[in-house]
């Protein structure tokens, strides 16, 4: 029961720490706002995707790099905790680094999946003048994939923080990742357009399978996808389990 109760004191946090920074939220919405509103319309016309709206193709994309960057960005949180003193506290509270680690995981990827929920939101009030088709049962359809896409994305950024000490250094490493992660995912333009080169990243990237099984709900039979949809969430469930296993170990370690 106290591992529990800790899992949920560490989410609790999280959660008050996000709603309470407004900015943050505000200017974390302008961006994707940006890509889907002038990206999709200025350069629609140039990129466009055959017998489809090139907004509605970019859409799900955009909502992944949503919970993409948020989730990776907020991996600094563990930094913070590492300066503030507050991660030394926790670490000698009667609760295993395990829990800890699980309540940061499911904490963040809270605060990741509310981004992701503002953006479809946006979408329905913007579904008119971008030429959006969107449907209520598309939102409870897409959620539990925005799941399970939030916590594998999580880990990630909560792994690579556990091995830092150093907020530049973070920033950097996170620009390195969140780029490939998001234009080698298919967000804004399909397989077909990569050279045969580069396809293997496409392919090895998580991301890609997130993007690919919220656009096949979002299109229909309008869109083919790469793997069937259920092979896509079984991959993406996989990714989780491997990463919620390596972040774990490596949150055990940190000092």
């Amino acid at each position: 029961m106290s591992e529990l109760r800790g899992i949920y004191a560490l989410w609790l946090r999280e959660v008050k720490r996000y709603s309470r920074e407004r900015t943050r939220l505000v200017s974390s919405l302008a961006q994707p706002l940006l890509w889907l509103v002038i990206f999709g319309t200025g350069l629609g016309s140039a990129i466009g995707i055959p017998g489809l709206n090139y907004q509605q193709f970019i859409f799900p994309g955009i909502i992944g790099q949503t919970m993409l960057f948020t989730a990776m960005f907020m991996g600094i949180s563990v930094i913070w905790d590492k300066q503030f003193g507050f991660m030394k506290e926790i670490l000698v509270a009667p609760v295993s680094r395990v829990s800890i680690f699980m309540g940061k995981v499911v904490g963040v990827a809270t605060d990741s999946l509310i981004q992701g929920i503002i953006i479809f939101a946006f979408g329905f009030l913007l579904a008119a003048p971008l030429h959006l088709s969107l449907e209520l049962s598309m939102f409870f359809k897409s959620l539990p994939i925005m799941v399970i896409i939030a916590i594998g994305l999580v880990c990630i950024g909560l792994t690579l923080a556990s091995l830092m000490n150093n907020l530049e250094n973070f920033g950097a490493i996170m620009t390195f990742v969140n780029l490939p992660m998001f234009f080698l995912s298919g967000a804004l333009f399909p397989v077909t357009r990569i050279p045969e080169w580069l396809k293997w990243a496409f392919y090895v990237n998580p991301l890609t399978y997130g993007v690919d099984s919220l656009r096949s709900i979002m299109l229909g039979s309008g869109w083919a996808s790469i793997l069937p949809i259920y092979y896509e969430v079984s991959i993406i469930i996989a990714f989780d389990i491997v990463m919620v296993m390596v972040g774990t170990y490596a949150f055990s370690r940190t000092q």
